[in-house]
This record gives C-alpha cells, structure tokens and sequence, in this order.
C-alpha cells in the first residue's frame, strides 16, 4: 500500500530560549524544513500546526501565524491540532491522513511550545488541565503529583522501583550528552538520579526532580509527501504503521499501573507494521516521568507487567542494548515543549533512520524506528513505526 513519508525537518534548540513567543519559533523551523527538503514554499499544499491548549500562549489561534513567515502558503488549508502532550503526532497523523487522502502530495507539519516566560506555579496548574480535572484538580505538585500517584500505586503492586527510575533519569541524561538540540546535555549519573538532596528534592513522592521532565521552549517541523512523490527526494522515511488509542481520561476509570491504551496502541501497530518488537532499532518513547518509561516498557510488550526494571537495570535500553529507548535523551532531557513534542520525536526517528543525527546520538544500527507519544495519563496513546524508504 502507498504511505506517506517524512522528506525534510528542521529542529530548534529546546530550553528556555531568547524567542519572545511562538510566532518567532514557528520561523525559526518552517522555512528551513522547507529548503531541507529541497523543495518551493508554493510546493507545499497543507499546514498542519499542534499547539498545546493554550496556557502558555497569548495567541489563542495560531494556525495562520506560519504565513507571517512563508507568506506563499496563504489562501491554503492549514488547522491547529491539540490532544494535550501527543499535539504533535495528532498534527503528524493529520498530514499523514491528508496526503493518503490524495488531496495534496506535500504537507507542512509544525509543532511549538513557549513555556518558560510562564511563572512555574501556573505552569503546573496548566499542564493539570491535561487530567480529569473533576477528580484530580486537587492533587498536589500538578501534572507531577498525578504521576506520583501512579507511580505510588505502581510501587504498592511490585515493590519499590526507585533505582529503575533513576536508571532511566541517568541513561536518558546521559543520551542527551550527544544530541545538540537537548535543553540539558549533562550525564547526572545513577547516584545523583537515585539519592534525595537540596539539589534533586521530592516533588512528587516518590518522583524527584531528575524523574520529572523539564519545561521548555521549542518548535519542531517536518515535511511529509505522499509515497509516490517521496522515491524522488534526496532522503525519505516511510511510515509502516500510524495507529492512535484513546482511554478513559479519568484515571480512577483504569488500572493506571497498567497504560492499557498504550499496549493495545503498541499491538496495533506493530501488527499493521508486521514487525515484532525486537525488530525495531530504537524507540523514541514518552517519558514525560521516569514512571512513564518503565510503564511503557510493558505497555510495548518489553517485558511482562511488573518486570519493567529488569530491561533498564540489565541495560537492554541503553544505546548499545537489545532495544534503545530514547537515544536523544527523550523528554527527560530533550525538554518537554507540549506541542513540539510529538513532532520532535518523528524528526529525531526520521534522522536516526537517514543516518543524519547528529555523532554519538547516531546508532550504528537504525533501520527500523518506533515513535510513542501520549496525551494526558496514557489516555491519547500514538504509535508510529517507521523505515527508510530506500
């Protein structure tokens, strides 16, 4: 069947950067995913732009803001895509359906967040708006108090799992050492992840600072064409499979130790894909909390329930084990910019693919990627699996 493809991408740096709102990080990104993939502006017949809910912007309608700065997309369609922290692979998997469609054979794809000028109190209070607001408004420390209650609850079925989660705070930092676009490149190292001090306090308990992703500033693009238009282009990955998942928002409706969402979204497309797990060369995974990488060990058939500890502990998702798991240093310390986020994740498994990223964040090996990205608890699951297309 023909697929879509990712063609061209241009990144920023994650962090709390000098831009003073999103319209300026949206140009930093749109043209020069444009002339990456060495095609025309006019070239380009669809926008698809994903943007968080709107806390941390002013401008409550961003869409149209990409033609401040490539002004030949104007009288074209371009929509704003939001599902909380997957924004970015809804707007993906939009330009996907749409160039499936037939209705065009580029897409831009453009995915922003600028959340440091936002004081931290609101920022938390923001980002809980991503829960079942009915029932969870009131749990302490935001976002991070509701993954500590999973994680709390994960600890009471299957024991204290507090040196797996530093492990995956210190192999994820450690990864972010090589990649030039991560807000934090420094290798913090298991005793520093695993130990409670003034400089990585509970915020969450038992989540530390080191378990919880960073707040950040950031914009992603990518152009996709459709398949027949792609064996043409100077570098192409293919989508295998593309498959979204929607749970229960509330977590009281779920057993949150399990990201049921996740696993069927994983079994989904790994079937479409016609790939095990042990196929892929890497994953790129959503590790918003330490918590959540554990959890969505199991959630992709890893390792059984309960076990997850065993595959960081024995270093199978290191760079040079049986399966990596964030490379880049994924969200822990990539940065976490909601509505970039989805679509960083695809530029970064579309550079692994092409043998484009950047030294020591390449892996020797990379003919086969898989991209989770969730909206809130493990309730808007994303799962693509990608290729080269040649």
């Amino acid at each position: 069947m023909t697929e879509a493809c990712i063609v061209g991408w241009a990144h920023s740096p994650f962090g709390k950067l000098e831009d003073p709102d999103i319209e300026s990080l949206i140009g930093r990104v749109a043209g020069a995913a444009i002339a990456d993939a060495g095609i025309e502006p006019h070239d380009i017949e669809a926008s698809f732009i994903s943007l968080f809910n709107n806390g941390f912007s002013d401008q409550d309608f961003p869409a149209s803001l990409i033609l401040q700065h490539v002004p030949e997309l104007r009288f074209r369609p371009i929509t704003r895509y939001e599902n909380a922290c997957a924004s970015g692979s809804a707007a993906v998997h939009g330009a996907r359906d749409f160039l499936l469609s037939g209705r065009g054979r580029f897409a831009l794809v453009v995915g922003v967040e600028k959340m440091t000028a936002t004081p931290g109190k609101e920022v938390g209070d923001i980002l809980l708006k991503a829960s079942y607001k009915k029932e969870e408004a009131d749990i302490p420390a935001g976002f991070a108090g509701v993954f500590g209650r999973i994680a709390e609850k994960y600890f009471q079925r299957y024991g204290d799992q507090s040196d797996a989660l530093a492990a995956i705070a210190a192999k994820n930092h450690k990864n972010g050492v090589d990649n030039p676009y991560a807000q934090m490149r420094k290798d913090l190292g298991f005793d520093f992840c695993r130990t409670v001090s003034e400089k990585n306090p509970y915020v969450a308990p038992p989540l530390k600072r080191t378990d919880c992703s960073l707040v950040s500033d950031g914009a992603v693009a990518l152009i996709m064409a459709d398949e027949e238009t792609a064996r043409s282009m100077g570098k192409a990955v293919r989508f295998k499979a593309a498959v979204q998942v929607n749970d229960f928002l509330p977590i009281s409706k779920r057993d949150i130790t399990g990201f049921e969402g996740a696993a069927l979204a994983w079994k989904q497309a790994l079937s479409k894909a016609g790939n095990d797990l042990l196929d892929l060369s890497f994953v790129e995974s959503h590790d918003c909390f330490t918590i959540a990488e554990l959890i969505e060990y199991e959630a992709m058939g890893l390792t059984a329930p309960g076990q997850g500890a065993k595959a960081v502990l024995e270093g199978w998702t290191k760079k040079d084990g049986k399966l990596p798991v964030n490379p880049s240093g994924g969200l822990k310390a990539k940065g976490h910019p909601i509505g970039a986020t989805g679509v960083s994740m695809h530029a970064i498994a579309a550079m692994q693919l092409t043998g484009t990223a950047p030294e020591g964040m390449q892996l020797p090996k990379a003919d086969l990627g898989g991209v989770f990205n969730m909206g809130g608890a493990a309730v808007a699951n994303y799962v693509s699996i990608l290729e080269p297309l040649r």
